[in-house]
């Protein structure tokens, strides 16, 4: 499980450090193979290979002929792309999913459980204030039956 957000630098040519406490997890689990993507929120999911391929395999399974499902595949799949961690550590984001992103010089890297996601840092400071305020999130925990869990 990947948790918790790591403030990392954007170098000049593209590439970013994954944080060293998730390296040797990263290292074990899929070679250092990962696949990123683009993401609705604009930002970026980065999955290690094999829990790509799961879902991966469950966006192709969908069905071709319903233009939604062919929209979330393009969305997805299309824009998925293969990075490889180097000796240092470092994957190198491609530049149009950068830009997509608007990912400069700050990235925040945010596990979500089996993946990551990759956030120019002012959006998301943004989100992060934003989701305080949200009052839905509250109505969301009540409903999943979290509302007596202790914080």
């Amino acid at each position: 499980m990947f948790r918790g957000v790591c403030l990392v630098n954007l170098d000049a040519k593209g590439r970013v450090a994954v944080p060293a406490r998730y390296r040797e997890r990263l290292q074990s689990t899929c070679d250092s193979r990962l696949v990123v993507t683009v993401d609705r929120d604009r930002c970026l999911l980065l999955y290690p290979e094999p829990e790509w391929e799961l879902i991966e395999s469950k966006l192709a399974a969908l069905p071709a002929f319903d233009n939604t499902a062919r929209a979330i595949q393009r969305l997805y799949i299309g824009n998925a792309q293969e990075v490889e961690m180097d000796a240092q550590g470092r994957i190198l984001l491609p530049h149009y999913l950068r830009d997509f992103a608007a990912l400069d010089k700050r990235i925040a890297f945010v596990g979500q459980g089996s993946k990551f996601e990759l956030w120019d840092e002012g959006a998301w400071n943004a989100r992060t204030e934003a989701a305080l305020s949200d009052t839905r999130i509250s109505e969301l925990a009540v409903a999943a039956g979290l509302g007596s869990l202790t914080l």
